[in-house]
């Protein structure tokens, strides 16, 4: 253990305690990684209940955090909406930085814990808030949206938060509001492309980018579909619209997840984080996940040590700055308070092949 202790032991009870789970993730988890996660995932699950805490755990976690310790587990919509609800007294933060400060921001009054402080995010660090003041100056009137995947300080800037999942409808929404046919949305330039192609309000752009999506490009899907040509291609909207072009379906990590419990494909490709496609694999044992992913290195540095570490030392507790909270409060609200799509929102691939102008700043 990270505190120099001994190591926990895989005893009956752990054995019996967990065995529900070992059998979710065993197509994922070998029988001696198991040995070694079971009596962490018996110990975190012991002590959520004994310091009445909660995991969020985003999709890009492992299996064994996703399906053996987090409460709450979805995406960045979903675990939002989630922390806004839980009457627990601690989060964890089975995610990034990001994710715990809009925990944060949501529960002022809840202890909010991320495992490891250097879990951050590109897309995050891709913007300020000085950066945001600056370009109001420029665009004057003109509403922001920002994705989630940003700082508190971003956040205190602008009008209202989106994710992948309701993007385009937070972007139509702010306009009819506004009363304006154009719309800044921060920072990633690959969605913001994207939704461009999903509506007929003008899209101003930042230049940001996931790290993970970003590497995805034509010739993976193109390499794809000649080696399976009988595998669905399903593409995230932080991916180049290249990668949106000659996809099967494209959605947020939800909408993604959705397509292959309804439709369960016989052989699928997610262009996306690699745990994602283990995850999903867990709870779809009949459908053959192939693996062109790529790793977010962020993402990984949480690990099920150091979620233990966090609960058992209530350590690297994150805090907001009042006067940023109250304002990125505002933006977080605006986003759960629209009501979710019926199903979770897709991008439609007709329009995604058509090519449309964004204005990038």
């Amino acid at each position: 253990m990270a505190d120099g202790s001994m190591p926990l032991a895989f005893t009956s009870e752990v054995e019996t305690a967990t065995g529900p789970i070992w059998e979710k993730v065993k197509t994922r988890v070998t029988p001696l990684e198991w040995r070694l996660q079971a009596p962490l995932v018996a110990a975190i699950n012991a002590l959520k209940r004994e310091k009445n805490a909660v995991i969020l755990a985003h999709n890009y976690m492992t299996p064994e955090i996703f399906h053996g310790v987090g409460d709450y587990v979805g995406d960045s919509l979903g675990l939002a909406r989630e922390a806004a609800k839980s009457d627990a007294a601690v989060i964890v933060q089975a995610g990034v930085l990001f994710m715990a400060e809009t925990s944060k921001v949501i529960c002022p009054d809840k202890t909010v814990l991320i495992p490891d402080l250097r879990a951050g995010c590109s897309l995050a660090a891709s913007i300020t808030g000085a950066d945001v003041r600056l370009i109001k100056q420029r665009y004057p009137g003109v509403p922001v949206v920002a994705y989630i995947n940003t700082t508190a300080e971003v956040k205190a800037e602008i009008d209202i938060c989106c994710t992948s999942a309701n993007a385009v409808q937070v972007v139509e929404h702010v306009a009819a509001e506004w009363g304006v046919d154009r719309v800044i949305l921060l920072p990633d330039e690959f969605l913001a492309r994207n939704v461009a192609r999903q509506t007929a309000i003008k899209i101003i752009a930042w230049q940001g980018r996931c790290e993970v999506h970003e590497r995805f490009d034509a010739t993976d899907i193109i390499e794809l579909r000649a080696a399976y040509p009988h595998a669905e291609i399903l593409a995230h909207p932080e991916c180049p619209a290249e990668v949106l072009e000659l996809a099967d379906f494209a959605g947020s990590t939800a909408a993604m997840t959705d397509y292959v419990m309804r439709r369960k494909p016989r052989q699928v490709v997610l262009i996306t984080e690699c745990s994602m496609a283990d995850n999903v694999a867990c709870d779809a044992p009949e459908t053959e996940f192939v693996r062109p992913c790529n790793l977010c290195p962020h993402m990984k540095r949480i690990t099920l040590e150091n979620i233990y570490e966090a609960l058992l030392h209530h350590q690297f507790e994150v805090k907001v700055e009042a006067s940023i909270a109250a304002r990125a409060r505002l933006a977080v609200q605006r986003m759960i308070d629209m009501p979710p799509p019926a199903t979770p929102a897709r991008y439609d691939l007709v329009k995604a092949r058509h090519h449309v102008d964004v204005e990038l700043i």
